[in-house]
C-alpha cells in the first residue's frame, strides 16, 4: 500500500513524537536512517530497548545490599553500647564497694551502682547480673583486689523473640 507524501510526513511525525514521549532515541541502533516504511523491528539486543533499566537495577541492588549493611551497623552499635555500659557500671561498682565501711552493705551498694549506671545507658535491669569477688577473705583490707563482673544480655534490634532463641 503506497502512502501519499502528506500522509507519510504525518506518519513520520507521529513516530517521532512517540519516540520522544517514550524517551527513545530518534532512530534505533541498526535502523536505516529515516526508515520511512517503519519496517525495522529492533531485536532484543537493541540499545533503546534497555533504556531506564539501569535505574531499576540500581534501586533493586541498593536496597538488597543496603538493608543488611544498615542492620549490621545498628547491631554493632547496640553491642558496643552494651559494652560501654558494662565497663562503666563495673568500674563504678568497684569504687562504691571499696568506699563502703562495712562488708554487709558494700555488695548491695555495688549492685545499686551497677543498676544506676545501666539505667543511665538505657538498658533493662532485668537483663543484668552482678558478681563481686575478692582475692582474700577480708575484701576491704588494704591491698585487697576486688573484681566486679557485670553481665548484660543485649537484645538484637528488630528481633521480637531474640531472648528465647537458643
Amino acid at each position: 500500500m503506497q502512502h501519499s507524501e502528506p500522509r507519510l510526513n504525518l506518519l513520520n511525525a507521529f513516530r517521532q513524537r512517540m519516540r520522544e514521549a517514550l524517551c527513545l532515541p530518534g532512530d534505533p541502533v541498526g535502523a536505516p536512517a529515516g526508515d520511512p516504511a517503519g519496517k525495522f523491528l529492533p531485536d532484543a539486543g537493541a540499545q533503546w530497548g534497555q533504556q531506564g533499566s539501569a535505574v531499576v537495577e540500581f534501586t533493586f541492588l541498593a536496597v538488597l545490599l543496603m538493608v543488611p549493611v544498615v542492620y549490621f551497623v545498628v547491631t554493632v552499635g547496640q553491642i558496643q553500647g552494651g559494652s560501654f555500659a558494662v565497663v562503666g557500671a563495673a568500674d563504678q561498682a568497684a569504687k562504691v564497694f571499696v568506699a563502703r565501711g562495712g562488708l554487709s552493705d558494700a555488695g548491695a551498694a555495688a549492685e545499686r551502682a551497677v543498676f544506676l549506671a545501666l539505667e543511665d545507658y538505657g538498658h533493662a535491669l532485668d537483663k543484668a547480673k552482678v558478681e563481686v569477688s575478692c582475692d582474700r577473705a577480708d575484701c576491704l583490707s588494704a591491698g585487697a583486689k576486688v573484681t566486679v563482673t557485670v553481665t548484660l544480655d543485649v537484645p538484637l534490634p528488630l528481633m521480637p523473640f531474640g531472648d528465647t532463641v537458643g
